[in-house]
C-alpha cells in the first residue's frame, strides 16, 4: 500500500497491543478479502499482523492514553475506521461522522463486568471508567456496524449488529503430538483472577511437570509471580514467555502434553467462553479446567479434558496423567475429533470481513442486519 493510497480499514486502539490475537484474526480475514489494513496500537510494530501497515508505541500513562484517544481517529486515513476500545467510541464516532467515514465498533468483552474484576475501578476512583463504558455501549449501537464477540454482550439492539465469536484461526495453531517430559501450557493474559497462581501451584505439586506461560503478566502480579517461581520447588519448571503474536504463541505449545484454563468465577468470567478452550481442543491439547459454566459444557461435550474444583485436584490429575499417558491419548483424540466436527473452517471473522467489504462497496447493503 503506497502512502498516497488510503487503506480500506484502519483499526485504532489505545489499550491493545498490536500482537493481540483478535486483532491478528480480524486482519487476516480482511486481507483474505484483499482489503488493505492499517493498525494503530501498542507494543512493538514487529508483533503486528503480517501485511498490515502497523504503527505501535508504548502504553504510557492515563493522560497519554486520553491524548491518543483524541488523536488516533484523525491519524488514520482509512475508508472504514474500527475501534476495539470503549473509551475510543465517543470521539471516533464524532470524527468519522465529520469526515464521512464508516465506523465499526468491536465489543469483544463485557466491559462493565470486567471493571468489577479490577481493584482500581472500584469506588469513586473508578466512576469515570464505568461512565465511559456505559456511554460507549450506547454509542456503539449507532455505529455503521456493531460487532460483539458473544450474543450476551451489549448492545443487544444496534443499527447493524453481528456476532463474531472468538473461534480459532487454524492457520495460527501448531497441533503436534506430545514429546519429551510432561509439560503443560497456558496461552493468554496472566493475572490472579485468570488462575495464574493456581496454575503455578498446580505444577508445584506435580513435580514431574513443567509449565510454559505464554502471555503478558499483570503488573500487579509480576513481583509475586517471579518470587514464587524462583523458589526451590519450582526453579526452572515455570517459564515466562511474555506476549507473543498468535502464530509464535502457538508454536511454543508444540510437543506439550496438556493445557490449563483455571479461570476464577469472577463476574467477567462466569458467562464468558475463553477462546483458548477452542484453540486447545483444535491443537489436540487435553484441557485441565475449572468448572465455569460454558467451559464445563464444551469440555464435557467434547470429552477433551478434565474439570477440577481445586488446585489439589488439578495437581493430582497431572500426576495421574504422567503416570498413565494412555488417558491423555484418549483425551487428545476426543479433542481433535470434536474440533473437526464443531469448529467451522469458515470463521466468524470471515463473516465480519464480508460485512465490511459490503460496507465499502455498498453501504446500503447492510440494511436490516441484526
Amino acid at each position: 500500500m503506497s502512502r498516497s493510497t488510503a487503506p480500506d480499514v484502519g483499526i485504532i486502539t489505545t489499550g491493545h497491543d498490536v500482537a493481540d490475537a483478535r486483532l491478528h484474526k480480524i486482519t487476516a480475514a480482511l486481507q483474505h478479502r484483499d482489503l488493505s489494513v492499517e493498525l494503530w496500537g501498542l507494543g512493538d510494530a514487529d508483533g503486528g499482523p503480517e501485511g498490515a501497515v502497523v504503527h505501535a508505541g508504548p502504553r504510557g500513562n492515563l493522560v497519554q492514553r486520553l491524548a491518543r484517544t483524541a488523536v488516533l481517529p484523525w491519524r488514520t486515513k482509512a475508508k472504514v475506521v474500527m475501534t476495539v476500545d470503549p473509551d475510543m467510541i465517543p470521539f471516533t464516532r464524532l470524527v468519522t461522522a465529520l469526515r464521512r467515514r464508516k465506523f465499526v465498533v468491536d465489543v469483544h468483552e463485557d466491559y462493565e463486568r470486567l471493571l468489577a474484576d479490577r481493584a482500581w475501578a472500584q469506588g469513586p476512583a473508578g466512576l469515570p471508567a464505568r461512565l465511559i463504558v456505559r456511554a460507549g455501549s450506547k454509542l456503539a449501537a449507532g455505529a455503521d456496524l456493531t460487532v460483539v464477540a458473544d450474543s450476551h454482550l451489549a448492545p443487544h439492539q444496534a443499527k447493524h449488529r453481528i456476532v463474531v465469536q472468538n473461534l480459532p484461526n487454524r492457520g495460527f495453531l501448531a497441533p503436534s503430538p506430545p514429546t519429551g517430559a510432561p509439560r503443560a501450557v497456558y496461552v493468554g493474559d496472566l493475572r490472579r483472577s485468570r488462575g495464574l497462581f493456581d496454575m503455578v501451584e498446580t505444577v508445584a505439586a506435580a513435580p514431574d511437570w513443567s509449565l510454559d506461560l505464554v502471555g503478558p503478566v499483570a503488573p500487579s502480579d509480576r513481583d509475586e509471580l517471579e518470587a514464587r517461581i524462583a523458589q526451590p520447588d519450582l526453579t526452572g519448571r515455570v517459564r515466562l514467555h511474555g506476549r507473543q503474536p498468535p502464530a509464535d504463541a502457538w508454536q511454543l505449545t508444540k510437543g506439550a502434553w496438556a493445557s490449563l484454563a483455571m479461570l476464577q468465577p469472577t463476574p467477567a468470567f462466569v458467562e464468558a467462553m475463553p477462546s483458548k478452550i477452542y484453540e486447545y481442543l483444535a491443537s489436540g491439547l487435553p484441557v485441565l479446567s475449572t468448572r465455569l459454566p460454558r467451559q464445563t459444557k464444551v469440555i464435557e461435550e467434547s470429552g477433551g479434558g478434565v474439570l477440577v474444583d481445586s488446585v489439589a485436584e488439578a495437581s493430582e490429575t497431572l500426576r495421574r496423567w504422567s503416570a498413565d499417558p494412555g488417558e491423555l491419548e484418549k483425551l487428545r483424540d476426543h479433542a481433535l475429533q470434536w474440533a473437526a466436527d464443531h469448529l467451522p473452517t469458515n470463521t466468524p471473522y470471515d463473516d465480519l470481513a464480508d460485512a465490511i467489504l459490503k460496507l465499502l462497496k455498498d453501504p446500503a447493503s447492510l440494511k436490516g442486519r441484526a
